[in-house]
Order: C-alpha cells, then structure tokens, then sequence
C-alpha cells in the first residue's frame, strides 16, 4: 500500500482582514508543496512538527482508529515562520494522507475543523482559491479559477508565531476600521482579473501596515510597478512579500526584476518564483 499527496504553500495571502467584525483571509495558493507519503515500505514516522504530530492524532481520533499500521514521510519545499502556510500544508497533507490510507478520506469542511482545533489555518489544502474564518474554520465564499499570475517572493528576515501574532488584543480594533477597504479588495477579486486580483492584493498590503509593518513597502511597490510589476501581496502574519506579474510575464523580465528589487532593497533576500495556482489536494498517488 501506498499513498501519497501534496498540498500547495502559499505566498501569504491574496487579502485578509474583517467583515462586520468576523476574521477573513483570501487564500493565496502557489506551485510548491508539502508532501506526503504512506506506506508499508516506510519504517516509522519522519519530517512531522508537533503541529503536524497533532494532526496525525486527532486524524486517528476522529476516524476511530488506534493504531498506525505504516509509515509516514513528509517533505516540503516550504519555510517555516514565514508565512508561506507550512504548518496549513503540512497540516493538510498530513489529515488528507491518513484518512486516504485508512480508506476514509474526508470531506474539506472535516478536515478544515481538524485543522482549526490546532492553529489558525490558512485552509490552503481547500479546493480553489477562498475566503474563510481562519480561526473558526468556515469557509465563506470560493472564487472562481484565478488565472496564473506570475510571483517573485522575497523575505524581510525573521520568523513569527501565527498563534502568538493572533493572540494579540488590538488585531481585532485595527482590522475593524478597514472593512471598507476590505469589501473594495474583495470587489475586485470576484472581477477575476489579473490586474483586479493585483490591486486588491496590493490594497490589503498596504492596509496591513498598521498592524504588522513591512519596511519600505511603498518604495518596493513602486519599483516593482516602474518595471511592470501589477502590485504586491504579503504574508499579513509572516515575513514574505509578493511581487505580481501577468501570467504572461517572462522569465528574463522576472530576473531582471529579482536583480533591481536587490539592489535598492539589500533588506530581502529571494525565495523563489511561484505562480498562483489552485488549493487543494493533490494526489500523487
């Protein structure tokens, strides 16, 4: 018997914020990955965080199981502490590769709820690209197939505790007092459109200045558009940033773009290039 799945990262997300009080965040899903893999082939239990730990246990939990009768492999492409959703992915796959191999997969909305029990999920192992409750675990609204924009990701430095960033009594006040811009953000993202998608990414970013800053995010906004960039999107509980360019955006634009946002921002450091990609679970096999 084997199993395997993947579950994408993200580069953040497309928007996040509040509407009439109650926490969002606009899924941003891109093409690399956490990985599992099930097997009798496999001794033991490897690449598992406590996070990931807990899901294989509340996953047994809920399926009625007490014994794992294979092993389990994770891998992932994914940095922890940025806000590329490595916990979610792992956290995702994990769920996913487990109640595939008991013969009990598990619809989105269940896994969603193991999800939530053990951290603010970022609901990237969800179908589509949504909009969910991050901390209560529903899903709000899906939108429709986003085209496959094109991301050069840079880090700011450092690592943040999405648990700790959201135990933090003024997020709530802060958030509260954008819900205009918010609704504007999410107007554009059910335009569909690359530039709409763009701007309403761009537009969170700079909303979420107040609460978690990123240094100079107007001076490397503007660079990137001066060299045709369509905006930027964040982690709004990490360390990564998002530049965005059309789906058709080629790959000598994108270094050049890489060497200029280098130059002048000795701050970042490059972490890949990405495209915006559908969430979900991938079966491999």
């Amino acid at each position: 018997m084997e199993i395997v799945v993947r579950v994408p990262g993200s580069c953040g997300e497309l928007v996040q914020g509040s509407l009439s009080g109650e926490p969002f965040l606009v899924t941003c899903p891109i093409d690399c990955y956490t990985e599992v893999r099930i097997s009798d082939a496999i001794d033991g239990i490897h690449g598992l965080g406590r996070k990931s730990l807990n899901a294989l246990e509340r996953t047994m939990i809920f399926l009625g199981e007490e014994t794992f009768p294979w092993g389990l492999q994770l891998l992932s492409d994914l940095p922890h502490g940025k806000g590329m959703a490595s916990s979610s992915a792992d956290i995702g796959a994990v769920v996913a590769g487990v109640s595939l191999a008991y013969g009990i997969p598990l619809s989105s909305n269940q896994m969603l709820q193991i999800a939530a029990a053990i951290e603010p999920t970022d609901g990237i192992f969800l179908p589509s690209v949504v909009r969910l409750n991050y901390l209560a675990g529903v899903v709000q609204e899906t939108f429709p197939v986003m085209p496959a924009l094109r991301l050069t990701i840079f880090d700011f430095g450092g690592e943040i505790d999405t648990i700790v960033f959201n135990q933090q009594t003024d997020i709530k006040k802060k958030t509260a007092s954008k819900e205009r811009l918010m609704e504007r953000a999410l107007a554009l993202l059910r335009n569909g459109t690359e530039e709409g998608i763009a701007e309403a990414a761009t537009i969170s970013a700079f909303a979420h200045q107040s609460i978690l800053p990123k240094l100079e995010l107007k001076n490397i906004f503007t660079a990137a558009q001066e060299m045709g960039a369509l905006g930027i999107s964040i982690a709004h509980s990490g360390t990564v940033i998002g530049i965005l360019w059309n789906s058709r955006a080629s790959s000598n634009c994108l270094n050049r773009g890489i060497a200029r946002i280098m130059k002048y921002f000795p701050q970042l450091s490059f972490v890949r290039q990405a495209r915006l990609i559908a969430g979900g679970i991938y079966r491999i096999r």
